[in-house]
């Protein structure tokens, strides 16, 4: 087969679907499983802080995203920035052990949101733990049946999924309304509060678990090859997608303040489903429930798809085994590397538990994706100058540092076992990248020119 009959990644993605993609992503079971866990981490009103942080730090660290994302539109997002932004010496090192985590993070992400959906769908359904872990299994298999296609059919799938986020978000919204006691949250936020050296080591510890519900505005990145009109549509499916879901964050967890008691939400395992339970009866909480297990379908659905360009694109360029670089002969996707990733969040998926895999997804990610890239970024620019990029962020570098900081602050709040293990997985991808350059016979860390 000549090189021009290779099968291509299609530009199809619409910035509609772009947006979707994004939010389907973002709004997984984390907000409804996380929303009990934040408010007894805070142990207050002001509970909903943690989710002004989350999105704060995502709005600042998208501007990053913005900038690498709509200059260099290619499948993988951070494998690209990484290696376009540490250069010839140290862009490869960085680059593979952005790969190198992902093999292990994306099938952790994937895992977590099937996790959240077995331990939802018990409030329907009592269930033991073998059958909770043959639910979560399914739903990985399933999943990977369905992103076995085109890329347009995806995202007609994922504009469909995603009508069924923003439905039940504005039913669970509307119910708070409908009650009638939705300010009250927000005028008492403050009762009690003091803002002291406890406060602060609450906020981070709570916004580990907020910003985990926000993770994928940066979905767009890693299908950036299928995006049409890069430039334009990256940043903006991003920027909107963080300002929507913000917004129904705020508004569904004030909701669910307004109805519940402070004790009740913080020890409640399935606190959605009894608001809908108090505001409408056991019926419309069962519906509730199912449609929230819907919204957690649709994030496995949308993260695995993103997950799975970013070991093709390193393949593709030469960076990993090359059996990843392989496309489907006629539906034109990375079909092994999605098999691969599917593969191992369904083994994870009946091993662990949500409550190990969220700090962990956070800690091995920061120090090379979020922090490293936005590092990246500096050198970029230092290099290039400001008008190589197609998007420039407003106030450089002050968005950079902003996010390096918080993101710093975030990973110490994660614990001392998940720095560790976070440097661990960093240190192991190391020793990795010498020994494949040793097969190679490369000089792993190039001279700059």
């Amino acid at each position: 087969m000549s090189i021009d009959n290779q099968p291509k990644l299609d530009r199809k993605i619409s910035i509609l679907q772009a947006t979707a993609i994004n939010m389907t992503d973002m709004v997984g079971i984390g907000p409804f499983v996380v929303l009990s866990m934040v408010a007894e981490i805070m142990q207050g009103p002001w509970f909903l802080y943690a989710w002004v942080a989350g999105a704060v730090l995502s709005f600042v660290d998208a501007m990053v995203w913005s900038q690498l994302g709509a200059t260099y539109p290619l499948a993988g997002g951070s494998y690209n920035f990484l290696k376009e932004g540490f250069g010839p010496k140290w862009g490869k090192l960085m680059s593979f052990l952005f790969v190198w985590q992902t093999m292990i993070q994306a099938p952790l992400v994937i895992a977590s949101a099937a996790i959240g959906f077995a331990t939802y769908f018990r409030y329907i359904i009592p269930l033991n733990e073998w059958q909770g872990k043959a639910i979560s299994g399914s739903l990985v298999i399933m999943i990977v049946l369905l992103l076995y296609r085109k890329i347009e059919a995806i995202g007609k799938i994922s504009v469909l999924l995603w009508l069924g986020v923003l439905i039940t978000m504005a039913w669970l919204i509307g119910g708070g309304i409908y009650h009638g006691n939705f300010l009250q949250p927000i005028l008492h936020i403050n009762d009690g509060l003091k803002i002291d050296h406890a406060f602060a080591a609450a906020l981070g510890f709570a916004s580990v678990k907020t910003i985990y519900s926000y993770l994928g505005y940066y979905n767009v990145c890693h299908l950036g090859g299928e995006i049409i009109n890069p430039k334009k549509n990256i940043p903006k499916s991003m920027f909107i997608s963080i300002f929507g879901i913000a917004f129904l964050y705020l508004m569904m967890n004030i909701s669910v303040a307004s109805v519940l008691p402070l004790e009740q939400i913080q020890k409640s395992k399935f606190v959605v489903s009894e608001f809908v339970a108090v505001l409408f009866g056991p019926t419309a909480a069962n519906i509730a429930t199912i449609l929230i297990l819907w919204v957690a379908f649709a994030s496995v659905f949308s993260a695995t798809l993103g997950y799975s360009r970013i070991p093709y694109a390193a393949a593709s360029d030469g960076a990993f085994f090359k059996v990843f670089a392989k496309l489907h002969p006629t539906k034109h996707f990375p079909y092994i590397s999605l098999l691969v990733l599917g593969s191992v969040a369904f083994v994870f998926s009946l091993l662990l538990r949500l409550s190990e895999i969220i700090s962990a997804i956070l800690a091995m990610r920061i120090l090379i994706q979020f922090i490293g890239q936005a590092i990246g970024l500096i050198l970029l620019v230092k290099r290039k100058g400001k008008k190589h990029f197609a998007w420039r962020m407003p106030m450089y570098p002050l968005p950079i540092v902003l996010a390096i900081c918080i993101w710093a602050f975030v990973f110490i709040s994660t614990g001392q076992q998940m720095i560790l293990g976070g440097l661990c997985v960093i240190g192991l991808g190391i020793i990795a990248y010498l020994i494949k350059s040793n097969r190679n016979q490369e000089w792993p860390f190039e001279r700059m020119d």
